[in-house]
């Protein structure tokens, strides 16, 4: 497999496209021995989203702007060397930004929020007690504007069951626990937005299959 040193020059612009229609990929990396930033390269040039979240990004994932150009943000967890991160071709209208969940007994959370004016985005890796994650979403949402869509790593099992919120994205497994049983711990809700497309990639040398979503505000 060959990577690119650089994203195709057509690709590289300096303003927000038209947000009609809005391609994002959400892929758990598995910190250390998962994806690689030439991995990630190589996702974002096969599918160009206008949006990549990332969980489980160590700051070998700093790299990217260099293989790939485009905007990065990464926010590691409190105390941990991964955590949340997003790029994109595109600037960010504002600079993300981090909003604290609900803390489990080990490790501190952080949702990251990217604003685009017209709907928000937010980049989860939630805890894995099964009403610690449907906690933290609730708490999300509640600070979330009317258009808003909530993708990534839920490690949540069974329906969401979130107030005003549409479970859009893939509905087939994205992980296989302990190697085994195979479930959906990636999943996209939305809120004041439908989905137009939905699929779930190759996991490539991740423990998770990324999701990719095509997104239009209401």
């Amino acid at each position: 497999m060959s990577y690119p040193s650089k994203i195709d020059a057509h690709y590289r612009v300096d303003t927000q496209p038209d947000l009609q229609y809005f391609k994002i990929i959400s892929w758990n990396l598995l910190r250390k021995v998962g994806a690689s930033p030439y991995d990630v390269a190589y996702l974002v040039n096969t599918h160009q989203p206008e949006l990549l979240l990332m969980q489980e990004a160590t700051e070998e994932m700093n790299i990217l702007p260099q293989l790939i150009g485009g905007y990065y943000s990464r926010f590691p967890l409190p105390g941990r060397i991964h955590g949340v991160a997003c790029w994109s071709p595109y600037p960010f209208k504002a600079p993300p930004s981090t909003y604290t969940l609900p803390k489990g007994a080990l490790i501190k959370r952080v949702a990251q929020l990217i604003d685009y004016g017209k709907f928000w985005i937010a980049n989860v890796h939630l805890s894995h007690g099964q009403i610690l994650n449907r906690r933290q979403l609730q708490v999300l949402s509640d600070y979330l504007p009317d258009c808003a869509a909530v993708l990534g790593d839920y490690n949540l099992v069974g329906p969401v069951m979130l107030p005003g919120f549409n479970d859009v994205g893939p509905r087939v497994p994205t992980h296989k626990m302990i190697n085994i049983l195979p479930i959906r711990l990636d999943r996209c809700l939305v809120r004041g937005m439908e989905c137009i497309d939905k699929q779930v990639l190759s996991r490539s040398s991740s423990d998770h299959r990324p999701i990719m979503v095509t997104l239009r505000p209401l």
